[in-house]
């Protein structure tokens, strides 16, 4: 019965892993862009940004206003004609006025508003992609951070039971009286050493996990089986890198960003300008001493403000600032994007060579600590020798990971730098 329960156990555990969901990185990116939390929060952006399209429409449509009411006064409003007061108006009234006004040019104030409108709809837009492609960076970086995690994690076991086996035969030895306590002791040490860096590399996988499931929008603790790819992909072409750095969605925006400080700069010169307009308004009073109580009329006239405490030629000055700041901002972004390219490209190359040497590496240092351990248990080797040689292992091991994991995540900056992760 011993001997049953154990292999049940297995059983259960390997039919977990074959159920186990696998998630691969596209399906983590399509996750992100469906339920991220975010992203969701970003595309009300334009649509907010889309309300102020209709106002500024309506400028362009008339505007109709009208009210009425009633009046009561203690006494009626009189004349005095030949010592005789006469009424002009009843003591309780009713009154009520509609008016339809249409604003006729007012030197482009109306169609600037509009049209800055319509740039920043497009700079919203152009937003939601950049904030888009920062979040499937982070998930990239996540995703790989796992999958690094766990390889380190394996690393780190692998060098426990390999200083638990060392401090076996440390105990071993110091049993027979071949070495002295200090060897058993140091073993002991470093085995401690190694496991704190396992719960440390097991610790880095489980908040990688709480962060991708924040990303993707899925319950803490939703646990899959991460798709590692076996072949390496090529880094993209260089060629035509400029026409890609144009196409990223930060550098659109803030190209619509620029657009709409010109069309505010014209909007707020045009303060300057009279604005001229028509009216169609009727007037109803009711008083029963005249004769025609409802009036309607038809004027078209000129509005300028001679005066509004130098406010137009703040609002002006503060836009060309705004147009000139937001100028520099585009140019600053376009020499952080080619650095943001030219820095991944250089990582995905140094990761390449650091794979190639490493992968050479391991060979030799699982030799080295082969050759270390031989010779200790043989007596003519020492304990530091081996300890040093499992670390330099598991060094090894660990660069190795991380360089390959860094040129998956430098490739995506790459496309992230082009605006095409």
């Amino acid at each position: 019965m011993s001997r049953i329960y154990p292999l049940a156990m297995l059983l259960l555990l390997l039919a977990g892993r074959a159920s186990a969901e696998t998630l691969t990185l596209r399906d983590s990116l399509q996750k992100v862009a469906d339920h991220n939390h975010e992203l969701k929060v970003a595309a009300y952006n334009e649509q907010i940004v889309e309300e102020t399209i209709q106002t500024a429409r309506s400028g362009y449509l008339p505007r109709i206003d009208s009210q009425g009411g009633y009046t009561a006064q203690k006494d009626a409003q009189a004349v005095i004609f030949n010592n005789n007061a006469l009424p002009t108006q009843e003591a309780d009234y009713f009154f009520f006025n509609a008016a339809l006004t249409q604003t006729i040019y007012d030197f482009g104030r109306t169609s600037a508003r509009y049209q800055r409108s319509t740039v920043l709809k497009e700079a919203a837009a152009n937003d939601y992609k950049s904030r888009s492609q920062e979040l499937f960076l982070q998930t990239v970086q996540t995703y790989y951070g796992i999958l690094e995690g766990k390889r380190l994690l394996l690393a780190s076991e692998d060098e426990v039971n390999q200083m638990t086996d060392h401090r076996r035969v440390a105990q071993n030895l110091y049993e027979q009286g071949v070495v002295t306590r200090n060897d058993l002791l140091q073993a002991e040490v470093r085995l401690a050493s190694s496991e704190q860096r396992r719960l440390a590399a097991a610790n880095r996988v489980e908040n990688g996990w709480l962060l991708l499931n924040y990303l993707t929008g899925a319950p803490p603790k939703f646990r899959a089986e991460l798709e590692e790819s076996q072949e390496l992909p090529p880094a993209p072409a260089e060629s035509g890198v400029e026409t890609a750095l144009a196409n990223r969605p930060e550098l659109k925006a803030m190209k619509n960003l620029v657009a709409a400080s010109e069309l505010e700069v014209k909007e707020s010169r045009s303060g300057y300008f009279p604005e001229l307009f028509g009216r169609l308004a009727v007037d109803y009073l009711q008083n029963k001493w005249v004769r025609e109580q409802a009036i309607m009329s038809a004027t078209v006239g000129l509005k300028i403000n001679l005066f509004d405490g130098l406010a137009t030629t703040a609002r002006y000055r503060q836009a060309v600032k705004a147009r000139s700041q937001n100028e520099e901002k585009l140019r600053l972004l376009e020499a952080q994007s080619r650095l943001e390219y030219q820095s991944a490209t250089n990582d995905a190359r140094v990761a390449v060579a650091q794979i190639s040497v490493t992968e050479t590496s391991i060979l030799q240092a699982d030799e080295n600590l082969r050759i270390n351990r031989d010779r200790y248990q043989e007596h003519v080797g020492t304990a530091t020798d081996v300890i040093d040689a499992q670390t330099l292992l598991t060094q090894v091991r660990a660069e190795n990971y991380r360089a390959v994991f860094n040129y998956q995540v430098a490739l995506a900056r790459i496309k992230k730098a082009l605006g095409e992760l």
